[in-house]
């Protein structure tokens, strides 16, 4: 089981996002490659802990981890963790650290992001992906095929000459408070600190072309719609030694035929016939997993909620599943024929037909507050 995030950091779940930041710097200063060298436990909780600031320092990720846990960001995730490298991380979160290793978020030891150099990020891709209730229920793995630049063969690249590989551009400007320095993105690499030397014809300006892919996606069980999920470097490169984007899918689900979702239950409406009430019996209904049988106690009323439990929606956070609630719904007959209405008006003044609710025949409204709690 993967240790919790808020842990990982020794704050509580109601910190502050400034304290989140600090507790962040403080350890990753503490298990920073470069005050401990060769020590593969100390760079697994360097790794720890930013994969932990990647979620809970970003508000919109830290609110689906509060509610749903490690589990939303399996399977490609929603928004990161897993594996993140060195380089990863250092690009990503080298203004956390400021100066303390080298200046400038530069690190000395990794990457060779020495002098502020950071490395580019290739565009996001989306697209969407439409599931079954039978898929959104147990988990899928989908194939999907995908159009993404990729580096061209045969692409080789050369030190800008405008920022000498530095990948930002320092300007010195005089003021009335004195001489102050600013520095930019470098505007003919992008930041990249390279530049294009050769390219074969069939690549873009960067270096790139497009390829189609198959990219493998695991759905974890219990998606919702609009949710969104990441599979991480799978979506465009980015030219030279940058890092690839991601490939964001967001999911859509299809309306069942007979089942109905409310978070993790699902609903069924059966129909029966006055006679089958009557005398009872059995009758099939669909679930997520396939058909089932189910039996009718003679007698029973029509509003009766019957529960299968764990025939639901697998929940997301991993806790088991909800349940099938079967409605069950006693047909009256619209027209008959002259022998059955002959019965009936016979049966309206025999006692046995005379309603007699019991107290265990709950009323509506003590059936809705059950169905909810």
């Amino acid at each position: 089981m993967k240790q919790d995030y808020y842990e990982i950091l020794g704050v509580s779940k109601s910190a502050s996002a400034a304290e989140i930041k600090k507790a962040y710097r403080k350890k990753a200063i503490e298990f920073h490659p470069d005050k401990n060298p060769g020590d593969t436990k100390a760079e697994d909780m360097f790794k720890k802990a930013a994969e932990a600031y990647e979620i809970l320092g970003d508000a919109d990720k830290r609110a689906k981890y509060d509610q749903f846990g490690h589990a939303a960001f399996e399977g490609g995730g929603f928004g990161g963790g897993g594996g993140m490298n060195m380089d990863d991380i250092f690009s990503q979160f080298g203004d956390i650290f400021g100066s303390a290793f080298g200046g400038g978020g530069g690190f000395s030891g990794f990457g060779g992001f020495g002098g502020g150099q950071g490395r580019v990020k290739g565009s996001n891709l989306r697209i969407r992906v439409k599931l079954t209730l039978e898929e959104v229920a147990n988990g899928v793995e989908k194939k999907v095929k995908v159009r993404r630049k990729v580096q061209a063969d045969g692409v080789t690249y050369k030190t800008c000459t405008t920022c000498n590989g530095n990948g930002q551009v320092t300007k010195i400007t005089n003021t009335i408070l004195g001489r102050m320095q600013t520095a930019a993105t470098c505007s003919t690499c992008g930041g990249a600190g390279q530049s294009i030397d050769k390219r074969p014809s069939d690549a873009d300006a960067q270096g790139l072309k497009v390829k189609e892919e198959t990219v493998s996606i695991r759905i974890p069980a219990g998606v919702e719609e609009g949710m969104q999920l990441k599979v991480g470097g799978k979506g465009n490169e980015a030219p030279g030694n940058g890092i690839a984007g991601d490939l964001l899918v967001a999911i859509e689900t299809e309306e069942h035929e007979t089942l109905k979702r409310e978070g993790d239950n699902l609903h069924y409406d059966l129909y029966i016939s006055f006679s089958e009430a009557v005398l009872g019996g059995s009758k099939e209904i669909d679930t997520v997993t396939g058909k089932v049988r189910i039996k009718l106690e003679p007698g029973i009323q029509s509003g009766k909620i019957l529960r299968l439990r764990g025939k639901g929606v697998s929940s997301i956070n991993g806790y088991g599943a909800g349940d099938l609630l079967v409605h069950v719904n006693v047909w009256t007959p619209k027209e008959l024929n002259r022998e059955q209405k002959e019965f009936f008006e016979r049966m309206q003044s025999d006692d046995n037909f005379a309603p007699k609710p019991e107290k265990s025949d709950k009323s509506f409204f003590e059936k809705v507050k059950d169905m909810f709690s």
